[in-house]
């Protein structure tokens, strides 16, 4: 019975549709696996089987379909690394070496089902292989950047208890400086051409791994994968995702926001340590049976990203709002033709509407905000078939009921702003996170009545658009990064000038909002020079945390301005940087 339900399940996923048509104004192009939004809304109905695991679920099957010749032969996985070489795997071949990996992490490193993986790799095709053999496995993946300092491996390792570690050359001697505190973590593996005492080599254990390996037969509601998110007090907070959450759930962002085929070469940015990596560069491309694109990129380089674009075929592309805002500044026009470019989407923090309008006016292509979390599927979009209203975050997604609240819980009407909130109850949607891992009043106060509150502030308009206003919980999203000021305000408060500070968001042209901190220094650093000391503190806050939260504006200020409890207001200093726009 299973095995039906999953077959039906798998049927249902991908269905081709009309052919795209681009038109000139905001109605946008016709989707390809639904008609219109309403009946999408309508219509959207997916039945949860006891099992589910994806590799097994969806994967091995595309892989069977592969075989049977009822799949387009366009690749399951195309990387390159900008130097000239490239990986093209098909989802046989890709089954092939997941299954190795999956032998490697239960016999060379005897994990068991449930036992946490943490993955910190770059954009390398191993970093695929490990989030398939974890699924293969039963395993739980922690994903990190590879921004993460020393200190940030170190709390990721003790908090998630993780007993493997995977991850490069770069962070290695990071991980080996805290390992022998960690008394949980049992072993080590390394992408690397070179041996390093303690660790297993991953590419030369590959070479002899046997490709026979039978997949765990995984709950659908069993953990499957552990993400780190900032907050505003505290340090991370870990989020759990099972194999229903993301592994189904996530089919409604590649079937109806970025409307995948078989035929389609999907490129999403996104850092392999985020959550928009699962959403759209593993679960939405596969499940629909897409080709997942990746690019080493290291760093964000807009003549790459269009030298990419332009010389490779592909048809969904999925960056930033930074990233856009800083292609649309480029010789666009001109010097590159996308001639296999049909569908744009953004998400991570709001997009400008100008940036929209010049990228449409140099691609003739609009770009899809979408609006989501690290705790769940896509909230809100704009989905092809409708009218775009640029700035809005779109229609609320298949997979939730949202409404705005206000603070007692109560749905507000049209034009008024409040919290976001999604219907848990009766009904607990199946693309929503778990809990917070060893936190129940976390868990707990994201509850308000028969909602999940995101900690969003906006209102829904006449038409049933959203709009998002604010953060309520005073996280800063710079170039798709979200930072939590306590982590900021803590490595600031390591440097001895300092007595006092906080952290906030500060617009920025080209990230949207970057971090800004505000400094109350100690008496015997006022005389210093104010712009030396700037540096100093600018270069300790990268060298303390994960670099891209450090802080780009510094201003000095005599005291912060605090409630009669002594709480730092930041929002009186935000307002103060926001009040100019």
């Amino acid at each position: 019975m299973a095995m039906i339900l999953r077959a039906k399940y798998f049927q249902r996923l991908a269905i081709p549709g009309p052919t795209r048509v681009l038109y000139k104004d905001y109605t946008t192009a016709i989707p390809q696996n639904f008609s219109n939004y309403e009946s999408m809304k309508r219509d959207f109905k997916i039945e949860i089987p006891e099992y589910f695991n994806f590799a097994k679920d969806i994967l091995d099957q595309w892989s069977s379909m592969e075989k049977a010749g009822k799949r387009p032969s366009n690749p399951a996985f195309w990387w390159i690394d900008g130097n000239g070489e490239e990986v093209r795997w098909g989802f046989e071949e890709l089954g092939f070496l997941s299954r190795k990996f999956a032998n490697i992490l239960t016999d060379a490193c005897s994990l068991q089902r449930g036992d946490r993986v943490m993955v910190i790799l770059p954009k390398i095709p191993e970093w695929w292989l490990a989030n398939v053999a974890c699924m293969r496995t039963g395993t739980v993946l922690i994903p990190g950047t590879t921004q993460l300092t020393q200190k940030d491996i170190f709390y990721r390792l003790q908090s998630s208890k993780a007993k493997c570690i995977i991850t490069d050359d770069v962070l290695a001697p990071a991980v080996d400086t805290v390992a022998a505190k960690c008394e949980n973590l049992c072993s080590k593996l390394i992408v690397s051409q070179h041996s390093r005492e303690g660790w297993g080599n991953l590419r030369e254990m590959m070479k002899s791994a046997s490709d026979r390996h039978t997949c765990v037969n995984t709950k659908h509601n069993e953990m499957m994968t552990i993400y780190f998110t900032s907050g505003t007090t505290g340090l991370p907070k870990m989020i759990e995702h099972t194999h229903s959450s993301f592994g189904l759930g996530l089919s409604v962002n590649g079937r109806f926001w970025l409307d995948l085929t078989a035929s389609d070469v999907m490129w999403n940015t996104s850092d392999t340590g985020w959550a928009k990596s699962a959403w759209s560069s593993v679960f939405s491309p596969w499940t629909q049976g897409a080709c997942v694109f990746a690019h080493y990129l290291p760093r964000f380089d807009s003549t790459s990203i269009l030298k990419t674009l332009s010389e490779f075929p592909i048809t969904v592309f999925c960056s930033a709002p930074t990233a856009y805002r800083m292609l649309v500044q480029s010789d666009m026009t001109r010097s590159y033709k996308f001639n296999s470019l049909k569908h744009c989407v953004s998400a991570g923090e709001p997009i400008n509407p100008e940036v929209m309008e010049q990228w449409r006016k140099k691609t003739g292509l609009d770009i899809y905000e979408g609006y989501g979390q690290t705790e769940t599927v896509l909230i809100c979009g704009n989905f092809k078939g409708m009218k775009i209203k640029p700035g809005s975050m779109g229609k609320p997604s298949p997979a939730f009921n949202v409404k705005i609240l206000d603070e007692n819980g109560t749905i507000l009407p049209p034009g008024q702003e409040g919290d976001i909130g999604l219907q848990v109850l009766p009904d607990r949607p199946f693309g929503l996170f778990t809990h917070y891992v060893d936190d129940p009043s976390k868990t707990a106060s994201a509850l308000r009545g028969n909602f999940y509150i995101t900690g969003d502030r906006g209102y829904m308009d006449e038409d049933g658009y959203f709009w998002f206003v604010a953060r309520s919980d005073d996280i800063i999203l710079s170039s798709g990064y979200r930072i939590g000021p306590f982590e900021v305000e803590s490595a600031l408060m390591e440097h001895p000038s300092i007595a006092e500070s906080a952290v906030v968001s500060s617009p920025d042209p080209t990230r949207g909002e970057v971090v800004k901190a505000f400094i109350v220094l100690n008496p015997d650093y006022k005389s210093h020079d104010q712009e030396q000391l700037k540096k100093e503190i600018q270069e300790h806050v990268k060298k303390t945390t994960a670099p891209y939260k450090y802080p780009r504006k510094v201003e000095f200020i005599d005291e912060l301005p605090k409630t009669v409890s002594g709480k730092v207001k930041r929002n009186e200093l935000r307002k103060k940087e926001w009040k100019t726009i």
